[in-house]
């Protein structure tokens, strides 16, 4: 897949890259906006970056509390990409600001003894009701079976046997939800039966392992699994949790994409922050790997301007009032591979993980999986073509 990057990469005009803890910055400028360094001038709006090219100012809009301090943008050498890139580097300014860590996931909202809703964020159907919790838990660690021997002395009293909730528990795993079936459950979703994986072509005798999906009754998402007969096992990828509070209706859903990146990009950070972990298996309900993701950092906010969008704003000294002006925004910096990638580079860093065990698992139904590929990829397509790889992995930003 390294290699076919430049295929589906479109030109970039302009690219940002701060960094919150060094206080610090990359701008990246496309040699079709502005040829030398002397093209390209930098100072600092009302909670903004003016960025001056001979197309005109392009407008990036900060978050709150970061400022560019002016007269810091020097020039810096763009190596292999000098005849594509001019690169420089900025400093900033970064106040204390609680937007900081406003992005939390379902399982750092629910609490035991208050009223959830669960929606279907495919179509915004509600699928549960009211539901409170007496305990809300965490389930142990996606591999805990592999070191429950370091805890025993005896023979694993756990073997054969699922952490199963009662009635009015809330068992949360790294990428789902246990809960109880109750009566609504019956007109609100459907259970079917499929198959996980192929059979084994060295085992033809090894049966298909078999999982009971669950659905969505109006628009037929695949939501999660019936572990049990009265169990249900919801991804936070597929669902939207809000208090019950009235009759008040959940706001519209997000594009389905942007909801995929924004919930798996804040669940790695609650995972790599719990655990002291920064590299991540993501694989399907079958075990199989499909992603591995390597989190470089999680301070970083960026914003990228294709090159068609540099010069359609105003230059008059203010945006044009038809286009907002393109915001940065917090990501995680990530490194990636596809399990399915056929590169020997790939393929070999592949198995190394695999030897090693250093990956934490995160499950996610296959078509989630895909999606989150996709994510990566149509992330990396924006980026600089100095900054699409590294070694054998890609580079990927996912948005908080």
């Amino acid at each position: 897949m390294a290699n076919e990057v430049p295929a589906k990469t479109h030109g970039v005009g302009v690219f940002l890259e701060l960094r919150r803890r060094l206080q610090s910055g990359l701008l990246i400028v496309g040699k079709d906006v502005a040829q030398t360094p002397a093209d390209v001038a930098i100072t600092s709006g009302d909670s903004s970056l003016h960025i001056r090219t001979p197309r005109g100012v392009l407008y990036l809009t900060l978050p709150a509390g970061v400022t560019f301090e002016q007269g810091s943008c020097i020039p810096t050498p763009a190596g292999e990409s000098c005849g594509e890139e001019l690169h420089f580097r900025l400093r900033i300014s970064v106040e204390r600001s609680t937007d900081e860590d406003s992005s939390a996931s379902m399982m750092k909202m629910l609490r035991a003894k208050k009223a959830y809703c669960f929606y279907c964020q495919g179509c915004m159907t509600r699928l549960l009701e009211d539901r409170v919790f007496k305990r809300v838990l965490p389930l142990p660690n996606g591999n805990w079976n592999a070191i429950v021997d370091d805890w025993c002395c005896h023979p694993d009293p756990f073997a054969n046997k699922k952490l199963l909730p009662r009635a009015e528990d809330c068992l949360m795993g790294d990428s789902f939800v246990l809960l109880a079936r109750d009566g609504s459950c019956e007109q609100t979703l459907t259970e079917e039966v499929s198959p996980v994986g192929t059979e084994d072509s060295q085992d033809p005798k090894k049966p298909c392992r078999r999982l009971a999906l669950i659905s969505c009754a109006s628009c037929a998402s695949v939501l999660g699994e019936a572990v049990a007969p009265e169990t249900l096992k919801l991804y936070v990828t597929q669902v939207v949790v809000e208090p019950a509070v009235g009759d008040r209706k959940p706001e519209a859903s997000l594009n389905r994409s942007l909801f995929v990146e924004r919930t798996v990009a804040v669940r790695l950070l609650e995972l790599s922050n719990s655990l002291s972990t920064y590299h991540f298996s993501v694989q399907t309900p079958d075990g199989k790997a499909f992603l591995l993701l390597w989190l470089l950092n999680s301070d970083s906010i960026i914003a990228s301007v294709p090159e068609t969008r540099v010069g359609t704003e105003s230059s008059n000294g203010s945006p044009a009032l038809h286009s907002p002006s393109p915001r940065a925004t917090r990501a995680l910096k990530l490194l990636y591979i596809a399990c399915s990638d056929t590169g020997i580079q790939q393929r070999d860093t592949v198995t190394s993980w695999e030897v090693s065990v250093i990956g934490h698992p995160v499950v996610l139904p296959l078509k989630v999986c895909e999606e989150l590929l996709q994510v990566m990829d149509d992330s990396n397509s924006t980026l600089p073509a100095s900054m699409r790889c590294m070694r054998s992995y890609e580079v990927a930003y996912l948005r908080l």
